[in-house]
């Protein structure tokens, strides 16, 4: 078990190398800098800028390197906790990661749970009322959730909801709260507002569990062991809960791996239609203006986020099904 572990954690730690990597060329993908972004706006409200000083700031933050040098340094920095300064706010970047990173964390980790909680819920229950009016209800619902993207949904609830009820869904605060100190007041303003985010974001990952837990459940449910179970007169609820359901779970606890990179790409794309305080509108801000210290320090934190959601899923796995577990010892 702790060799598994090991290994599973030095292949994380090459991931993150990896992605460490592929952040930082994303990162240089677009023409020019950071610098050149600037300068061509000041031209275009006719300023003109010092070359002097467009040199200085190249040496400043490493510009004037090739591109090896550049990564080197950067990732130096990221390994001893300094993620470099922003170009376009002139902050570090860890305060600016750090004024959004618990609402961000607030928002994924609700919307984990949420999605999980509802999907095993009303997976059991179609499972167990196969063809019933619930069932179709829930594989319709399902299908949408599957097929409208979710910054689509987000608009339809704020047209909906400002409609018909008056209610604006922007933000995660209302306005008179979202300055305020943090008090219980300014808590109980956050959960009134945190469901519509959970639930655009979370749509797509509770309808695909659900489909994966009701076809594996259907499946268990089928076989010999629960027929002859039945016939010994075991009550059903604990049949169903003894052994296929343990059984039919693995597959949802192995949705891990994707579900929680569908959740942290998909949560910034709604922070942005939505107004939310979190990583997702900072990233694209840093994206458009090439401000690449703080756009390759979020996208490494959210790729850390999915690569450790991996390695939780498989080492649920592992502790969930004894046959994974001597598997893995046996390799």
């Amino acid at each position: 078990m702790l060799a598994y572990i090991g290994r599973r954690f030095g292949y994380m730690v090459l991931m993150m190398v990896l992605v460490s990597v592929a952040s930082f060329v994303i990162m240089k993908l677009p023409p020019g800098d950071y610098l050149t972004s600037y300068i061509q706006r000041l031209e275009m409200q006719g300023r003109r800028i010092d070359r002097s000083e467009i040199e200085a700031l190249r040496r400043q933050y490493g510009l004037d390197l090739p591109p090896v040098q550049q990564y080197f340094k950067w990732i130096g920095g990221v390994v001893r906790g300094d993620f470099g300064r922003s170009l376009q706010w002139s902050r570090p970047v860890a305060e600016l990661i750090r004024e959004r990173l618990p609402l961000t964390l607030v928002v994924n980790l609700s919307t984990l749970l949420f999605t999980y909680v509802v999907a095993i819920a009303i997976g059991i229950y179609s499972a167990t009322r196969q063809y019933s009016i619930a069932d179709y209800v829930f594989t319709f619902v399902g299908f949408i959730g599957m097929c409208v993207p979710q910054f689509l949904l987000a608009l339809i609830l704020m047209v909906a909801l400002h409609s018909f009820f008056g209610v604006s869904v922007g933000g995660l605060f209302s306005p008179e709260c979202a300055m305020a100190a943090w008090s219980w007041g300014k808590f109980g303003d956050l959960l009134i507002h945190l469901p519509i985010p959970i639930i655009v974001i979370g749509m797509a990952g509770t309808a695909g569990i659900i489909r994966v837990l009701r076809g594996s459940l259907l499946d268990e449910l089928r076989k010999q062991y629960v027929i002859t179970a039945r016939t010994k007169g075991i009550s059903e609820r604990k049949l169903l809960f003894k052994y296929p359901v343990r059984v039919a779970v693995n597959p949802v606890v192995s949705t891990i791996s994707w579900v929680l990179p569908n959740i942290v790409s998909g949560g910034a794309i709604v922070a942005i239609v939505l107004s939310l305080p979190t990583l997702g509108p900072l990233l694209f801000a840093s994206l458009l203006s090439q401000d690449m210290y703080v756009a390759g320090a979020i996208l490494l934190l959210l790729s850390l986020l999915t690569i450790v959601g991996t390695f939780v899923s498989d080492l649920l796995l592992v502790w969930l099904d004894p046959r994974i577990k001597l598997e893995k010892s046996g390799g």
